[in-house]
């Protein structure tokens, strides 16, 4: 919700300014304990608050709007203030010292300053008025004394809320008695028809007739409309399953469960006693002694938390009889909440159980109408396998004129009839998973509609967003990135972000929303006005907060960008032209003009159009938090940058390598420092000490100077991406001054660091090399080699040596002797091994399997003299997948080998996958193919 993560949002700011070594202002304190206060107060009120507006999908409730205004009130004041205050205090942001326009300006805002002090004290202009003059002489600095009673003003107005919340508060509470009192439990799902989960079905009621004797749970997970209620009312209703068990309720549980209904219902379900009269720990006690010597099934439907079952367990008996109790939820991380259980994830439907979905919902046992038939796929493939879904655009169309005209009215709307057109059933069951979040949870999981549909969204791309936007609220003793983890996992587990590819070390690398979720995730947005979406040139934008657009062009420095003064983000996420920096955007906290996360794939002509900027004009965003710009090739990196105080992340992509300036050195705040493309080049660090202590990731840095000075200036680096080019390093007569000092031993004293990429260009790589020392704290290493004259041999023994190591990619350099022989102990934790175009290596020796005991991914480019993959690699127990491109002959043919082994002893349970692919057609070797084998030729 927009309230409570704004109130999260000016906290981050209060929490800044106090705590930052070198503040643009200073806070008064008995200001800044009131603000605290109130805000404090307001979070734990919404946190309990049930809005009287819950099951309104389309107006904001109002005083959560009441309160996220005051607080955008609140946080203009304080940074309006900081810009100001910034802006006054340099001569290089929006005026120039020569220009004898701003000895005017500086009288003229004089002037207008006394006279509007004037006219507040007279109560004649309005806060309102006082900020239009402000614009009028061109942003002149306010003074203190202004700026506490402006801020003190704001500070009123949020008091009165909080009044009046607490009256509501106290309200409430009765009214929560009074109901709770009346509350019952009972399932209003609509009935789906059971299509495409007959595999799971098989695998539940195995699980429900045979098995263990001891009492067990099954839990049945999956996002909302994914036909978990379904697949359990089909169970249910099983013959198998009534004549197994003695007793058979349902429950529903329910996010607001209530413990004494539930046991009620189960035991009226039971022995047709309703048990009315009877307290929570009677109708216990006499559920448990019916349920004694019964072998019973209870489903207990929409489970949220363990907390439910913790409280209710007691009464279900283990008689060893074969009693079961199956759950369903959304959430993943409850199977291992609940003890003794058995897990089963539920899944999108394929095509073809789609299909027979959408037509029995349709036409039940007509036939389908050939010429609707290619709309109808068309319709089914748009609702993306979600049972849900298709069974609501099915009802739809089961009910309307069965005409090619309607059907593609419909294929076009797909995605708003079915959030809208059945509001008692489809958005009510999607929104619930919205309606229930945690309040911090809230923001986050509304921005996943900032994203193109179906978009597989980088993870860490999208955490440094909700650390930018301030979204995330402070943990004691955890940095921010790592409550952004927390949140995206708890996000997976409640089944409303989708896992679309996880990494080594199981953390979410790429992460997607189903189209119906991300449609909810819209519909709240626009209640909320939390952000605006762009799709085309608006006529005007009113204090928006959040701008995305998805189509941009030079339109967007037009007219329409002088109502966003207001404005906190600007977000360019669509393809298409990528934009520059509009003006007037004096408080902008973020800024990505970039389309993608991967942006930069653009040719060096193309650097001079729009879209690209100036680190001098994006520098003026003196507010800002986040960066993400195309440069323009003629860009320079000013010293300006020291004014961005702060600053958590800026990602660069250009062609031409950039200088910056020593100011770079003394960014307190910078967690994230990336140049892509080309490279950047950083100076010695100034003689006054400022630690980094926040920076955690660095690419690009080209050339660098490693030594004792600069890692106690990056003590918790976490990613180093290191450029050498030896010519270049010649002409600075820094090649030898490095050599000489051994600048990358210096690599080992960086004790946080976990990813390291070293690229090394114009053979600077054979001395330089030799001594370089790495932590033990590593776990993905790239090294990119000039030449292939470095041996290998030695490297790879000093890097199979690195504890925690998962995943090397090595790129050139050579096996002089054409051996590798691996050594026992090395490689414990090493999960990837990538060799490519390493020269020289003919034999490559591994006595054991347990030389890699955690492999799961082998990759081999270039080796053409090669003659086998050992085969022991092959008896590697975590290994999942070979790739070999380039290879010899005989290298692929000992892969094949390594696959008919592994074919007779698993046979069609074999979990390993190798690809081939081959330069040219290779008749003999492409005959090698079989579905455990795959053969590929370049370019087909």
């Amino acid at each position: 919700m927009a309230a409570y993560g704004a109130l999260v949002s000016l906290m981050h700011i209060i929490d800044r300014l106090e705590n930052h070594p070198s503040p643009p202002i200073s806070l008064d304190n008995q200001q800044v304990e009131s603000l605290t206060e109130i805000v404090t107060f307001l979070q734990d009120f919404l946190d309990a608050y049930i809005s009287p507006v819950v099951d309104d999908h389309i107006e904001a409730d109002p005083l959560e709007r009441r309160i996220a205004d005051a607080v955008y009130a609140v946080e203009d004041v304080i940074e309006s203030q900081i810009v100001l205050q910034i802006e006054n205090q340099s001569t290089i942001i929006g005026r120039s010292p020569v220009d004898n326009r701003s000895t005017i300006r500086r009288k003229m805002s004089s002037f207008i300053i006394l006279f509007l002090d004037l006219c507040k004290w007279a109560t004649i202009v309005k806060w309102e008025d006082v900020n239009a003059a402000d614009d009028f002489v061109g942003r002149c600095p306010v003074d203190r004394n202004e700026f506490y009673l402006d801020l003190q003003q704001v500070i009123e107005e949020m008091n009165l809320i909080k009044k009046e919340a607490m009256e509501f508060s106290a309200a409430a509470q009765l009214q929560t008695k009074v109901t709770s009192t009346h509350g019952g439990s009972s399932s209003t799902v609509k009935e789906i028809v059971m299509v495409g989960f007959k595999e799971v079905l098989v695998e539940v009621l195995d699980k429900l007739t045979g098995g263990k004797l001891s009492r067990q749970i099954i839990s049945i997970m999956g996002m909302g409309g994914i036909g978990k209620t379904t697949l359990v009312r089909h169970l249910f209703e099983h013959a198998h399953v009534k004549h197994r068990f003695d007793i058979c309720a349902w429950t529903t549980i329910s996010q607001t469960y209530n413990v004494k209904e539930t046991l009620r219902e189960v035991l009226f379900q039971a022995s047709g006693n309703s048990g009315s009269d009877l307290s929570e720990g009677e109708l216990g006690l006499k559920l448990y002694q019916y349920l004694s010597g019964m072998r019973y099934l209870i489903i207990m439907d929409d489970m949220w938390s363990v907390e439910v079952w913790d409280k209710i367990k007691f009464f279900f008996p283990d008689c060893n009889d074969g009693s079961r109790i199956i759950v369903t939820t959304r959430m993943s991380n409850l199977t291992s909440q609940l003890g003794e259980s058995y897990g089963v994830g539920m899944k999108f439907l394929d095509e073809a159980s789609s299909w027979d979905l959408f037509t029995q919902t349709v036409f039940g046992g007509e036939c389908f109408p050939h010429e609707l038939e290619d709309i109808g796929k068309n319709i089914v493939a748009n609702c993306k396998g979600l049972p849900l879904s298709i069974a609501t655009i099915g009802g739809l169309l089961a009910k309307s004129e069965r005409t090619r005209e309607y059907w593609m009215h419909i294929e076009q709307n797909l995605n708003s009839i079915v959030i809208t057109n059945n509001d008692e059933f489809c958005l009510k069951i999607l929104r619930l998973s919205y309606t229930y979040l945690p309040n911090y949870l809230k923001p986050c999981f509304l921005y996943m509609g900032v994203f193109e549909e179906d978009r597989s969204i980088r993870a860490s791309a999208l955490m440094k967003l909700w650390v930018s936007e301030g979204f995330l609220k402070p943990v004691s003793g955890k940095c921010l990135e790592t409550i952004a983890k927390e949140y995206l996992k708890e996000l997976v587990d409640r089944n409303l972000i989708l896992v679309d590819k996880l990494g080594f070390s199981g953390n979410v690398k790429f992460c997607k929303i189903h189209d119906l979720l991300r449609d909810v995730c819209l519909k709240e947005v626009e209640k909320d006005r939390f952000y605006r979406i762009i799709g085309k040139p608006p006529s005007v934008i009113h204090n928006e907060r959040r701008v995305v657009f998805k189509k941009s062009g030079s339109w967007v420095i037009g007219e329409v960008s002088r109502s966003w003064s207001h404005a906190r983000s600007i977000i360019c996420d669509g393809e298409g032209r990528n934009f520059e920096r509009p003006h007037n955007l004096r408080l902008l906290r973020t800024f990505k003009s970039c389309a993608r996360d991967t942006a930069g794939v653009f040719s060096k002509e193309d650097t001079e159009g729009h879209g690209f900027n100036f680190l001098d004009n994006v520098f003026q965003l003196v507010n800002s938090r986040l960066l993400a710009v195309r440069l323009h090739q003629e860009s320079k990196f000013p010293s300006s940058i020291k004014l961005l105080w702060n600053l958590h992340t800026l990602i660069v992509y250009c062609w031409h390598e950039v200088i910056a300036p020593i100011e770079i050195w003394k960014l307190h705040q910078l967690r994230h420092l990336k140049f892509r493309l080309a490279g950047l080049i950083l100076p010695d660090p100034p003689s006054e000490m400022v630690i980094m202590e926040n920076l955690q990731t660095l690419r690009g840095a080209k050339n660098l100077y490693l030594n004792e000075d600069v890692v106690k200036r990056i003590p918790n680096v976490k990613k180093l991406h290191l450029i050498y080019r030896s010519e270049e390093m010649k002409s600075l007569r820094k090649l030898k001054q490095m050599e000489r000092a051994n600048c990358l031993s210096y690599l080992e004293c960086l004790s946080k660091l976990e990813n390291l990429c070293c690229i090394f260009r114009d053979g600077c790589d054979d001395e330089y090399l030799q001594r370089i020392s790495f932590p033990h704290s590593l776990k993905k290493l790239k090294l990119t080699l000039s030449t292939g004259h470095l041996e290998l041999v030695e490297m790879l023994e000093k890097i199979g040596t690195l504890p925690l190591l998962q995943k090397i990619v090595l790129h050139h350099g050579r096996f002089k002797t054409g051996k590798w022989d691996t050594i026992e102990g090395q490689f414990r934790s090493l999960k990837l091994l990538q060799l490519n175009s390493c020269r020289g290596l003919e034999n490559w020796m591994t006595a054991e399997s347990s030389h890699f005991p955690l492999l799961q991914e082998l990759h081999l480019q270039g080796l053409r003299q090669l003659e086998e993959i050992p085969s022991e690699v092959g008896e590697i127990a975590t290994l999942k997948s070979i790739t070999l491109e380039d290879c010899s002959e005989s290298a692929v043919e000992s892969a094949k080998k390594i696959v008919e082994e592994q074919e007779d002893i698993y046979g069609d349970q074999l979990d390993l996958h190798v690809r081939t692919i081959l330069r040219y057609r290779d008749e003999r070797l492409q005959s090698l193919a079989n579905p455990n084998f795959e053969v590929t030729v370049r370019g087909y």
